[in-house]
């Protein structure tokens, strides 16, 4: 059974940094390209960065030069380092990966930004 589970959510102060965890299990996590997502309430999931199984990495735009995605394939983990936090990034973050069975998402770990 693939498990996915986040963690490092919490409340930050804007300009301020989290770095978000993906704990994977049930699968060969080396061989898998990994997502980091994220829902803002009443607005739709978006994406926010991938990660190939060869490590090279994609941004939606508006994280770019913010945000950091990476994997460490020895513990199972993809990260998400974000800086510079605006209250604009106040979401749940969620990681995802597509097995053979299917998408598999985790429970998602709550991201807010505000003084």
């Amino acid at each position: 059974q693939v498990q996915l589970v986040e963690s490092g959510g919490g409340l930050v102060q804007p300009g301020g940094s989290l770095r978000l965890s993906c704990a994977a299990s049930g699968i060969i996590f080396s061989i898998y390209h990994l997502g980091w997502y994220r829902q803002a309430p009443e607005k739709q999931r978006e994406l926010v960065a991938t990660i190939s199984s060869g490590g090279i990495t994609s941004y939606a735009d508006s994280m770019k030069g913010r945000f950091t995605i990476s994997r460490d394939n020895a513990k199972n983990t993809v990260y998400l380092q974000m800086n510079s936090l605006k209250p604009e990034d106040t979401a749940v973050y969620y990681c995802k990966v597509v097995v053979p069975q299917g998408t598999v998402w985790g429970q998602g770990t709550q991201v807010t930004v505000s003084s």
